[in-house]
């Protein structure tokens, strides 16, 4: 049968649209373009100078030579070479992984390539390097699809729609109470946007010969984990009941990726 035909008829079951090989997922928004990438990028790296600089202080940032920076930075280094097919911008980018000591469960992919786990998320939830690659490729997928770029343009435009609001009903003095912060570390994505950085995530690892299924078994540990505490990483990233049959509905397209990579 026809690739075209075969795409055709998967979109019109609701199944995911196979590229080439691994997924597709069109498009990023063309909101973002309303704020410069080099801009946000360099925003982005000065907050994580910033936290670095405050976790060292507090002798919690984890030095280069400590086992878990290692591992993680082993897992990174498999995957940003496919970083490109997400994005093109991701071979200018000055990449840093760094590990923070804190109970948080949590990790993050800033802007520009700056990644950050905290010890929590690897200790509490007894992560495999599979499944701390799904960690990674997710938040490596928010980088690369821009979304924090694109959520920062929508919060400018209500601004910009509350601002002339409070000129026209207020005269001006409720203009502040519309303003948005821009801290990226406490930025909340919309479902759309986790579940385009679950696939991503899942295409980046599988290229770098990571098992894909690892998703299914992380987010059950995460399920598990929040159901005794409410755990900080589902405070940015919500865990629909649908996430892990998400995942599952695009293993075929990734499989075979992973297969590939693992093959001598």
């Amino acid at each position: 049968m026809p690739r075209v035909l075969i795409a055709l008829l998967a979109f019109a079951a609701g199944l995911p649209v196979l590229a080439a090989d691994g997924v597709q997922i069109g498009e990023p928004s063309a909101m973002r373009n309303l704020v410069p990438a080099g801009a946000l990028e360099k925003q982005a790296a000065q907050q994580y100078g910033e936290l670095k600089r405050q976790a060292a202080s507090k002798q919690a940032l984890a030095p280069d030579d400590h086992p878990q920076v290692k591992r993680l930075r082993a897992i990174a280094a498999r995957m940003i070479p496919f970083a490109g097919r997400f994005n093109p911008r991701a071979g200018q980018w000055q990449w840093e992984v760094n590990l923070i000591g804190s109970k948080q469960i949590n990790a993050f992919c800033m802007p520009g390539g700056k990644i950050a786990f905290y010890t929590g998320i690897l200790d509490t939830l007894k992560l495999t390097d599979d499944e701390a690659a799904m960690v990674m490729g997710h938040e490596i997928a928010h980088a690369l699809r821009e979304h924090a770029r694109e959520r920062m343009a929508k919060n400018q435009m209500t601004q910009l729609g509350a601002t002339l609001l409070g000129e026209l009903v207020g005269g001006g003095r409720y203009t502040g109470a519309f303003q948005l912060g821009g801290n990226l570390l406490s930025m909340k994505f919309s479902r759309d946007d986790e579940s385009e950085a679950d696939v991503a995530g899942l295409d980046l690892a599988a290229r770098a010969g990571f098992d894909p299924r690892a998703g299914v078994s992380l987010w059950q540990k995460m399920t598990a984990a929040n159901s005794r505490a409410p755990l900080e990483f589902l405070s940015t990233h919500p865990a629909g009941e649908n996430r892990i049959r998400e995942i599952e509905k695009h293993l075929p397209a990734v499989m075979p990726l992973y297969e590939k990579a693992r093959k001598p």
